[in-house]
């Protein structure tokens, strides 16, 4: 493989497992290599170990044997006492996990939104102006003060989308980001995806919903209840293969 190309692959994982509390599998064998600006989806069935993946790449978990690697570095437990690393992983990685109310804790919606980028050091003109554009993107100016709990699902889940684009990330990672939405917020959260990606981002998304892998992916991964993937592939052949399916 070129230099060139190595450069662009951003997550590179190799014959990667993981169990929860050294019993449970998780994942067992995953093979993966995602490169910068592509849009992955990753389906199967509830328990295929789609979040844990999701997690494993936003550096929540770690292997227990195999190897992930970020942009050519081992994405180890050690790697995050490295503040410099720390730092530059979480302004580059932003994940919204698939429960909204694990993300939400600030006492209103705006400070939540505005809480990574403080933490990150970014500067106020240029959170301000961010902070504007999602606003304005999402719809969700009128819930800016008040307490996340006390929202729907889906205006939690458009929040917790906001909070994570707030940092800019290069890869957004979501699990599950339209589970329980109505079609119009649906509509809104894709298109927002899909500008994302247009400007250059790699978005990775778990799903159960096929109508948003069309859109949004450039490649599919199928999960198996054996925790690993079965299949790869652009998504029209994926979503021909109903008997995989």
């Amino acid at each position: 493989m070129s230099s060139f190309n190595m450069s662009k692959i951003i997550f590179e994982l190799r014959g990667v497992h993981f169990s929860y509390l050294g019993k449970i599998p998780a994942l067992c064998g995953v093979d993966i290599a995602i490169e910068e600006g592509q849009k992955i989806s990753v389906i199967g069935a509830n328990g295929s170990g789609k979040s844990t993946l999701l997690h494993m790449l936003d550096g929540l978990i770690f292997a227990d044997r195999g190897s992930v690697k970020f942009r050519g570095e081992e994405l180890k437990e050690a790697a995050f006492s490295d503040e410099d690393f720390s730092k530059g992983f979480r302004r580059s990685v932003g994940l919204v996990f698939q429960n909204p109310d694990v993300q939400l804790f600030c006492p209103t919606v705006k400070e939540d939104i505005l809480f990574g980028p403080l933490q990150l050091g970014a500067n106020k003109e240029e959170i301000r102006k961010r902070l504007e554009e999602l606003v304005a993107i999402l719809g969700i100016k009128d819930l800016l003060d008040r307490p996340p709990h006390q929202l729907s699902i889906g205006e939690k889940r458009k929040v917790a989308i906001a909070s994570s684009l707030a940092i800019n990330p290069d890869i957004l990672i979501l699990d599950e980001p339209t589970a329980g939405l109505d079609p119009l917020t649906t509509r809104h959260i894709m298109d927002l995806l899909i500008r994302a990606s247009s400007a250059g981002k790699t978005i990775i998304t778990s799903t159960h919903d096929l109508h948003i892998v069309e859109e949004l992916s450039d490649i599919v991964y199928v999960f198996s209840q054996e925790k690993k993937i079965v299949k790869s592939g652009q998504p029209d052949i994926i979503l021909q293969d109903t008997a995989l399916l």
